[in-house]
């Protein structure tokens, strides 16, 4: 059950009274956003039942997928072409240059390529959610559907849910490999690397691990942003302004969350 009656609470007595109380709202939050997040991945089954509902699940793939690629694009290229002049500069005062290709390769699989792709993706993609769903939401749309015994979360939520668990690894790699090529036009073009070391040295230091490392990354980062978002559209009060609150919240709380489970998955597969 979505819809329910604002709770108004007294104004705290001191500082320290608020700060329980927010973190208290904070952990039920939390919790509420956690339930949501778990009813739309076991309602992805259900998408496949009905033609009408997989087209839904498409066309979300469409606008998750298809229509950020050209910000994932120029975001993509010119991530690979900083990191690769960054580290260029630097490997260039000891003569290492050769290995400008290994450097950019491993950033973008472990962290970069998932890391940009999620925040993209939470400013275009999670935004979007959380002020349509909130739209929805203030204008009792949300509560129409429950009065007809449909369940927002399945109908609404999983649909964005499942696009989202296919579409960020594919566009994570797709970032990757924009971002190789860009390093390998800044090694080739301002470093004097030869492209042939260049794509030797980035393929001999590569691993398998790291590719999955940053796939199951992009796939966190894809549930996270989802849930978020969903959830703050859900919560969603105060007419027009709750709704720009809700999606500034979305976006905020998920760059926060893609930054520490980014840091706790890296921390989790590789030893110090």
């Amino acid at each position: 059950m979505i819809t329910r009656e604002p709770v108004y609470t007294d104004e705290p007595d001191n500082a320290l009274t608020g700060i329980w109380r927010s973190v208290v709202l904070g952990v039920g939050d939390i919790g509420r956003a956690g339930s949501f997040t778990v009813q739309a991945l076991a309602g992805i089954p259900s998408l496949f039942a009905t033609g009408r509902r997989r087209r839904e699940w498409v066309r979300q793939m469409f606008l998750m997928g298809i229509k950020t690629l050209p910000v994932i694009s120029v975001v993509g290229m010119f991530t690979g072409m900083i990191l690769g002049l960054q580290v260029g500069l630097e490997l260039r005062r000891f003569n290492q240059e050769i290995y400008i290709g290994s450097a950019v390769m491993v950033s973008l699989l472990r962290e970069m390529g998932p890391f940009m792709t999620g925040l993209i993706l939470a400013a275009c993609v999670g935004s979007s959610m959380a002020a349509q769903i909130g739209t929805m939401t203030v204008n009792d749309e949300i509560a129409a559907l429950e009065i007809m015994s449909i369940s927002p979360v399945r109908f609404l939520m999983a649909p964005r849910m499942a696009a989202m668990v296919v579409m960020t690894p594919v566009l994570s790699f797709y970032t990757c490999v924009l971002g190789v090529i860009g390093g390998g036009i800044v090694g080739v073009t301002q470093l004097n690397v030869p492209l042939d070391q260049y794509i030797s040295m980035a393929m001999d230091f590569a691993r398998m691990r790291d590719l999955y490392v940053g796939l199951l990354k992009a796939l966190v980062f894809g549930i996270v942003i989802t849930g978020v978002s969903c959830y703050e559209g859900f919560t969603t009060t105060q007419g027009a302004v709750g709704v720009g609150q809700a999606t500034r919240r979305s976006v905020i709380t998920s760059f926060l969350l893609i930054l520490v489970l980014g840091y706790i998955i890296t921390r989790l597969f590789y030893d110090l």
